[in-house]
């Protein structure tokens, strides 16, 4: 009996021991009050990007309730748990405009501390209305950071491209007319610092061309069926594409020719052209009268995947399509599904063109 009484009483002292230890952690974990004269020391780092972890450190920084990034009032969402009296973790919002500026922070009873900071926001270039261009053609970019943006060249050029319109999420230029530019990727410079795009921009009128609004360099319509026409109402650039409606049932081809295209003094390098696919996704072959297999034939290296009802741009390496496999000159090129099986099938084509870089 005396035994069991012992360990009640130890199991009790142990209980209570506990309890007064929680009580005391709990205590300590309590936040920092708000201070009336808050105080930063160091922030760090003193620039970043969106998204990287800052650490404010100082005194008085107890109850933070804002921290807004000065340029268009930017806020940066934290966790009250990072914010001690000596300090506060946060993180540069994406959305946060480039450039120096004060970081806000503002605490519970509505005391300030600026601190200078640099975000550093480059150019962001997610996708682009068009890859060709003549002169005046206006072109859309859309990414980020681009309401600062004070500079837009070509890659190796010194002229300026005029800047239409702009605002963070969206940039309008207009392409010069440059005879030094065969295709160049843009440098775009905001008030971080440049970027150079990963896409190209050809000038069409330093390329092959074999349609754009009409055809060109003696090539016309070489399809098979019904034949390639000329449309108004569907475009990529422009007034017109050329489509082609597949018939169900039977294996039809858009085709082009019959210009002599010889290799040895062919100095392009890609095929490039927009199309818009139709009613499905559907696996189109490209060939030459000296594609392995001969003109409309089905070879792996040739094929494309078109994406139903949109357009899409194709740059090919002529390497890949191996238009010159059985001859060192080719006449005509064509573009053939495998069907149609269900329903007649309509695709357009628009600047279908021939570029060296």
């Amino acid at each position: 009996m005396k035994n069991i009484l012992k360990l009640w009483m130890v199991l009790f002292a142990f209980m209570f021991a506990a309890s007064v230890i929680t009580s005391c952690t709990k205590e300590n974990a309590k936040p920092a009050a708000a201070s009336s004269s808050p105080k930063a020391d160091k922030i760090k780092p003193d620039s970043a990007k969106g998204g990287e972890i800052l650490t404010l450190t100082g005194s008085g920084l107890g109850e933070i309730q804002s921290v807004v990034f000065e340029k268009g009032n930017v806020p940066a969402p934290f966790n009250t748990v990072f914010n001690t009296d000596n300090a506060l973790l946060f993180r540069v919002p994406d959305t946060a405009n480039g450039g120096k500026q004060n970081i806000i922070i503002t605490n519970k009873i509505g005391k300030q501390i600026l601190v200078e900071f640099n975000v550093i926001a480059l150019p962001v270039v997610s996708s682009v209305s068009n890859y060709n261009f003549t002169a005046n053609t206006q072109i859309t970019i859309a990414g980020n950071n681009l309401g600062d943006v004070t500079s837009v060249k070509f890659l190796g050029a010194n002229d300026a491209i005029t800047i239409v319109s702009q605002n963070k999420k969206e940039l309008v230029i207009k392409m010069p007319d440059d005879a030094t530019v065969d295709g160049a990727p843009l440098v775009i410079t905001n008030s971080t610092g440049p970027i150079t795009t990963t896409q190209i921009f050809e000038n069409m009128d330093k390329a092959f061309t074999i349609f754009t609004d009409g055809y060109h360099n003696n090539f016309g319509d070489a399809s098979w069926g019904d034949g390639g026409k000329i449309y108004t109402t569907e475009a990529k650039s422009g007034t017109s594409s050329v489509g082609k409606t597949y018939a169900k049932g039977n294996w039809h081809q858009l085709g082009f020719g019959w210009n002599d295209i010889n290799k040895a003094s062919f100095d392009y390098q890609y095929m490039t052209f927009w199309i818009k696919g139709a009613s499905s996704d559907y696996d189109l072959y490209i060939s030459t009268n000296a594609s392995a297999g001969g003109f409309a034939s089905f070879n792996d290296y040739d094929k494309i995947k078109v994406p139903a009802k949109v357009w899409t741009y194709f740059k090919i390496p002529l390497s890949t399509l191996q238009l010159w496999s059985t001859a060192n000159t080719w006449n005509q090129i064509g573009f053939r599904i495998q069907g149609p099986n269900d329903q007649d099938e309509t695709f357009y084509i628009d600047d279908l063109m021939f570029v060296k870089q």
